[in-house]
């Protein structure tokens, strides 16, 4: 069996004027979630593993394998991995964190071959070009992530004879969720 669907999330919510970033403990940290980004986090755990009932979208899928970007203190933020650990601990999977920020493309490829279904969590200024790489083309889609959008899953689902096919779903966990897809 190989990868059936890959799913890409933005990182939940980061730090902004007013609201610091903190660790699952507590501890301020800028690098981290901000309180609203653990909400999402945990939200997601919900929305791709639901306790009771069916899954909120027929695109979605729980996850067998899980994608972060690593932290390098230098550049990178904690906030992808981070938003997957709700997740990770419901489904009681490890979160491959091998990656950094730029080398999605070596990560996609170790993701296609893991077996069943894929969660990325990823920054949103690389998320159009993770796409790009899964789609094959710059036209399928958009080609680039709003600053302020944290509410949306990106699906791409494997094809009998090759490639994916994309879909947009979106979240709608947190009040101010939109409903409307990205570049639509």
């Amino acid at each position: 069996m190989a990868t059936t669907k890959i799913m890409v999330v933005r990182h939940a919510e980061k730090p902004i004027e007013g609201a610091a970033g903190v660790e699952v403990d507590g501890t301020a940290d800028a690098e981290s979630l901000i309180v609203r980004g653990w909400q999402r986090a945990g939200a997601l755990a919900v929305l791709f593993d639901p306790s009771r009932g069916e899954l909120q979208d027929p695109s979605l899928a729980t996850p067998a394998c899980l994608y972060s970007a690593k932290f390098d203190a230098s550049k990178h933020s904690k906030r992808p991995y981070e938003t997957l650990v709700p997740l990770a601990a419901k489904l009681d999977l490890t979160i491959d964190d091998s990656y950094k920020k730029d080398d999605y493309a070596t990560m996609l490829q170790d993701a296609a071959s893991c077996d069943g279904v894929v969660l990325i969590a990823w920054q949103h200024d690389d998320i159009p070009s993770i796409g790009n790489i899964l789609m094959g083309n710059e036209t399928s889609v958009p080609q680039s992530w709003p600053g302020d959008r944290f509410d949306m899953v990106w699906v791409f689902d494997a094809q009998e004879g090759g490639g994916y096919t994309f879909t947009q779903v979106p979240q709608l966990l947190l009040a101010g969720d939109l409903s409307t897809p990205i570049g639509g």
